[in-house]
Parts: C-alpha cells; sequence; structure tokens
C-alpha cells in the first residue's frame, strides 16, 4: 500500500476522531455544569445521587462505559440497536464519562469565588441567576480554563478508546492497515495527528487564557 492510499484511509477515520472531539465537548461541557449544579444542591438526595453518578464516571475505565452504553440495551432490555447504534454509544458515553470531571472543575472553580461577592449581589438586588451569569460564572471561566483545557488535550487521545465497541475512527483504522500490511507508518501518522491535534488544542486555550488573564 502506498503511502498516500495509507493517508487517504487513515482521512476518514481522523474525520470520524474530530467528529467525536466535537461532539463530546458540546455534549460535556453543558451537562458538567448540570451535574455540577446537583453536586452542590442543598437537596441531599440529588446531592448524593449525582456525587455516586461522579464516582462511577471517574472511578471506572472509559472503555468499559462505552461497552456498557453500546451492549447495555440488547442485554437489559432486549432492544437491539443495530450497527448505526455505534456512532451514539461513542458519543453517549464520552460526554456522561467527561461530564463527570467537568463538573467536579466546575465545582471547584465556583467554591473559588468569595461568598462576599454573592452577598454583595445580593445587597444590590441582583437576582441569584444574575448573580451568577454577570459575575460568578465569568470569574470561574478565568479559573478553570487550565483545567479544561488538560481535559480537552486528555480528549484528543482518549478518541481512539472507541476502537473498543469497534468503530472504525483513526486508531481503529491505523490498527488494521498495520496488521494487514506489517507496518509501523500508520501508528507513524496517526501520532503525528495526535500531537498536531492537540498543539492546536492548547495553541488556542492558551490565546483564550491570555485574553482571560487580568494580569498579562
Amino acid at each position: 500500500m502506498s503511502f498516500g492510499t495509507m493517508v487517504a484511509m487513515l482521512g476518514g477515520g481522523m474525520l470520524k476522531s474530530i467528529l467525536i472531539y466535537f461532539c463530546t465537548l458540546a455534549g460535556a461541557l453543558p451537562l458538567g455544569l448540570l451535574v455540577a449544579f446537583g453536586r452542590m444542591s442543598k437537596n441531599r438526595i440529588l446531592s448524593g445521587i449525582v456525587k455516586v453518578y461522579i464516582s462511577i464516571m471517574r472511578g471506572t475505565p472509559l472503555m468499559l462505559q462505552l461497552m456498557v452504553v453500546f451492549f447495555g440495551p440488547y442485554y437489559l432490555l432486549g432492544i437491539n440497536t443495530g450497527t448505526g447504534y455505534r456512532f451514539a454509544a461513542v458519543v453517549i458515553g464520552f460526554v456522561l464519562n467527561y461530564a463527570a470531571y467537568f463538573a467536579e472543575i466546575y465545582r471547584g472553580g465556583i467554591n473559588a469565588i468569595p461568598v462576599g461577592q454573592r452577598e454583595a449581589a445580593q445587597v444590590l438586588g441582583y437576582s441569584r441567576s444574575r448573580t451568577f451569569m454577570t459575575i460568578i460564572l465569568p470569574q470561574v471561566v478565568r479559573h478553570i480554563l487550565p483545567a479544561i483545557t488538560n481535559e480537552m488535550i486528555t480528549l484528543v487521545k482518549d478518541t481512539s478508546l472507541a476502537f473498543a465497541i469497534s468503530y472504525a475512527e483513526m486508531f481503529t483504522l491505523a490498527k488494521k492497515i498495520a496488521s494487514s500490511h506489517a507496518t509501523l507508518m500508520p501508528f507513524i501518522i496517526s501520532g503525528v495527528f495526535y500531537y498536531v491535534f492537540n498543539f492546536l488544542v492548547a495553541f488556542v486555550m492558551e490565546r483564550c487564557e491570555k485574553k482571560l488573564s487580568y494580569y498579562r
């Protein structure tokens, strides 16, 4: 197999990896905020349920979670999902997993904001929602951006775990090509892709941090 043909084959898997990445962020970032609110709720039942969810998502392998999401409907409910469900299972598994991590990052950022700021906003007549959106959230975003960046970089590499349910993203295709043609070149190409993708993510997020920082 020529180098050009190999790159072309991996290109389709590369697009699937990128799609997993952005779909995960689109779902996990807002869901993580909702989970953080549940974790911080004064309702002990809700807070306890969310705490267990976070513990399970962070305490078990993502690969295992993908398998549960993909095979669970059939073995637990007898629902035959078919191969078309494979991509949806990947996204659901990734979103549920990363939402738990983002939730703890959000919670740490929110708790880092001095209580006095909330009290001052109440004195000025701000509602709780307005206080959060205009005063708390902008500061939280600035504080948590480095931690969010780390998770985003990890996510780039974690997209390769989709192979656990035979979803043909780039790493899965690289393994197939490498095994059928006895060459390491697909892995080298994949490694370059992951590095470049991570470099771009880190570059963009660093620019965001500089724009949000009051000290630069």
